[in-house]
């Protein structure tokens, strides 16, 4: 059989078969960030100032962009779960890309130079670093278990995807915890925090994801 029949095949068995690969993601994030949201209210729980925070530019940007990342994040998985890309699938993370950028610059714009290390350190890397990466671990299982039915075109990206979706979940529960809001923080730390969780999911996906 040749390649684009295999491709082919592979597609319309997935179509006429079980339910549809984004319906069981959904659900298969929605189980793991259960997980994770237990973890989450045990160990870190909401910031005390939530009420305050919430009326702030910066904490709604961070927040902003912990769910754009996700979105972005899951429609990146559905593309790689695919033996045939409609694309470049990292096309997909351009816009985050544009608002990580415009959010850096109005943040160097509008604070003194002075304050852009103690900005950027804030006073939750280290939290931040170990935090993302705990949050993350029930989702991966959960996203990598479901692309393990689809046809990855790129097993290690497809498992890389699953990573940046699994960090993303982690981090839209850790950013109710944080009490750094700058984009100067939110950009540098949560991206560290995601490359293990990114890493793990592609050294996982190589394997499991094959076919």
């Amino acid at each position: 059989m040749k390649t684009e029949q295999l491709v082919e095949a592979l597609v319309a068995d997935r179509a006429a078969g079980r339910r549809p690969i984004s319906m069981a993601l959904a659900a298969a994030l929605a189980l793991g960030g259960a997980v994770s949201l237990v973890l989450f209210l045990v160990d870190l729980g909401v910031r005390a100032d939530i009420g305050p925070a919430l009326a702030t530019w910066r904490f709604d940007l961070k927040i902003a962009m912990v769910l754009v990342a996700f979105s972005l994040a899951f429609a990146l998985c559905l593309d790689c779960a695919r033996p045939d890309p409609s694309g470049p699938p990292m096309r997909r993370l351009l816009p985050l890309a544009a608002l990580a950028i415009l959010a850096v610059v109005v943040e160097l714009a509008i604070v003194p130079g002075t304050s852009w290390g103690a900005r950027l350190v804030g006073s939750n890397s280290l939290i931040c670093l170990s935090a993302i990466p705990l949050l993350s671990i029930a989702p991966l299982a959960a996203v990598l278990a479901i692309l393990k039915r689809g046809a990855p075109a790129s097993p290690a990206l497809a498992g890389a995807a699953a990573g940046l979706l699994a960090a993303t979940s982690g981090a839209t529960l850790y950013a109710f915890h944080c009490f750094d809001d700058s984009p100067l923080f939110v950009v540098t730390w949560y991206s560290l925090a995601a490359i293990p969780v990114i890493a793990a999911g592609a050294l996982v996906g190589r394997r499991l994801l094959r076919w």
